[in-house]
């Protein structure tokens, strides 16, 4: 996927988004702020804010960073950040995939419906979790290709399509995190028919199993009632952008 053409596409959804996209994924995004358990002076990165949907959601006591590449979705970010007075958020243009960012800047990084609408997707996780602490949360909302032989068919076959109209459907969960120093905390099923996942995961990076990073496979979809989240940020993480737009 050409990263000019996805902001482009993206930039033309921005005057109906809301109206098409805000319902349906409704319950993905109130889930995800609803179970964060956000403390005082946390530090959350939200990639690919969009039109800034979930703002209002996150409680005032934390601050805020949004990202997107899309120019025209950011701009209904910022009326909406200015709408609620929300003084805890700041809103860049910037690559996901190349972000201005300290390492370690971010207790939590949030990616709702992101993964699978980029050209890269293993520059965003990896970028996500260089930006994130150690021991911090990366949680991830997106539909995921699952094991059912059928449907990943119809998925493969589609994908060709979906990534005209800006994301893939056949990118599964253990391609996303193979490799990584994610470990799975929590997983649900959420939005209509449940095609979507809301997957939550510690940052281990750092950690150390005979000498080399550690790697962690994943099973199949378990607990999808969703168990308690992980350990909150601790609020030390302090946002720094290089260059901020």
């Amino acid at each position: 996927m050409d990263p000019n053409k996805i902001e482009r596409v993206y930039t033309s959804y921005a005057g109906f988004y809301d109206k098409v996209f805000g319902k349906v994924f409704h319950e993905g995004r109130e889930s995800v702020i609803r179970n964060l358990n956000v403390q005082p002076n946390e530090q959350i990165l939200e990639v690919g804010v969009g039109t800034g949907l979930a703002l209002p959601m996150y409680p005032r006591h934390c601050r805020i960073v949004g990202i997107d590449l899309s120019e025209g979705m950011l701009a209904k970010a910022k009326e909406k950040a200015e709408a609620h007075s929300l003084d805890h958020v700041q809103l860049h243009r910037m690559d996901a995939g190349a972000m201005e960012f300290k390492d370690d800047s971010f207790d939590t990084v949030v990616a709702a419906y992101v993964v699978t609408a980029v050209p890269d997707y293993r520059k965003v996780v990896n970028e996500m979790i260089r930006v994130c602490r150690p021991g911090g949360r990366i949680i991830m909302l997106n539909h995921f290709s699952n094991g059912n032989k059928v449907i990943a068919a119809v998925e493969k076959v589609i994908s060709p399509l979906t990534k005209h109209l800006g994301w893939r459907t056949d990118l599964s969960l253990n391609t996303v995190l193979e490799g990584t120093s994610l470990e799975i905390a929590r997983k649900q099923r959420v939005n209509p028919l449940r095609f979507w996942a809301l997957v939550e995961c510690v940052n281990g990076k750092g950690k150390q199993i005979n000498g080399s990073a550690a790697i962690h496979p994943v099973s199949g979809y378990v607990n999808g009632n969703g168990a308690a989240g992980f350990a909150n940020g601790n609020g030390n993480g302090h946002y720094s952008a290089e260059h901020a737009h």
